[in-house]
């Protein structure tokens, strides 16, 4: 695949599949579970900028400028970066003919970002240790990012037709 249409594919993938994933968290809102604000990505990131990586708490740290924008183009840049990983490890023959179980299992396996590294350094500690409901937090990240590698799996359907 050369490189132009991998970018293109890539972009194509993780734009859908991250779409996938906000729709998902619109319904879960509209049953009172609380999802990530991407505010606070955003601030994080900001942060980073400055050289502070750890937070005790990022939702009561100092607000950047532009956060929710920022953490915005931050959550959509992750997805098409996954989406990139993910074709370049399954290839054209995969788009060609895509199969659920490989973008799922890549879906799953991406919940170890959050849970590893950005919930901790956000101060939710390690596998959201340090929240109210660790068990449930890790669950409904796990469920979330299934979600977003169902939605790689459906956007691979509708970018494939054609290849």
């Amino acid at each position: 695949m050369e490189i132009a249409t991998f970018i293109g594919t890539s972009l194509a993938l993780g734009v859908g599949a991250t779409v996938v994933m906000d729709a998902w968290a619109l319904l879960l809102r509209c049953f009172g579970v609380r999802t990530l604000d991407y505010a606070l990505l955003g601030r994080w990131l900001g942060h980073l900028a400055q050289g502070r990586w750890r937070h005790v708490a990022i939702a009561k740290a100092q607000p950047v400028l532009c956060e929710r924008p920022l953490g915005w183009v931050a959550h959509y840049g992750i997805g098409v970066c996954f989406a990139a990983v993910l074709l370049g490890w399954l290839g054209a023959p995969w788009l060609a003919s895509p199969t659920v179980v490989p973008a799922l299992g890549f879906g799953l396996v991406t919940v170890l970002l959050p849970l590893l590294v950005m919930q901790p350094a956000m101060g939710a500690g390690v596998f959201a240790w340090r929240t109210p409901t660790p068990v449930w937090a890790c669950v409904r990240s796990l469920a979330t990012h299934g979600v977003f590698g169902r939605g790689l799996y459906a956007a691979a359907c509708v970018v494939g037709i054609g290849s």
